[in-house]
């Protein structure tokens, strides 16, 4: 017979940092949403730098936005890290090819995931940092 563990619960103060984490991550992303709906003649001069064509801004400021709301959904939070993380992707490639420093997407991603880590007991019993050696 199978045993079903239970994930583990956690610190009190790592759960309260990771939803502190989560937090910025969230706010960082609608604060960048609410520019590109906001101030589009600007926003559409950064990506015009970037080399995205016109009429891309929109759907890509929509995407980053839909992203953030699933990861701030505890239910969708998993799957909002997912594309949090390939959208940041998308912008690491970006800095990179216009030979621009890149460490900012990825610190980013980097506090996804750890915000996540820290709030979830789920994602910690499967991505366990130490053993449970006795």
């Amino acid at each position: 017979m199978h045993s079903i563990t239970q994930p583990d619960a956690g610190s009190k103060t790592g759960l309260w940092i990771g939803r502190i984490l989560s937090g910025l991550v969230i706010l960082l992303f609608l604060a960048s949403g609410a520019f590109g709906l906001l101030k589009p003649a600007l926003a559409a001069q950064g990506f015009a730098k970037y080399g995205y064509p016109d009429g891309s801004m929109l759907r890509i400021t929509i995407l980053e936005v839909a992203c953030a709301l699933l990861y701030a959904i505890p239910q969708t939070s998993v799957f909002g890290a997912i594309l949090l993380t390939a959208y940041l992707g998308g912008a690491t490639a970006t800095h990179v090819r216009v030979g621009e420093p890149f460490f900012l997407p990825v610190i980013v991603g980097i506090l996804v995931w750890l915000g996540l880590f820290l709030r979830e007991g789920r994602l910690r019993a499967l991505v366990p940092l130490r053993s449970n050696r006795n």
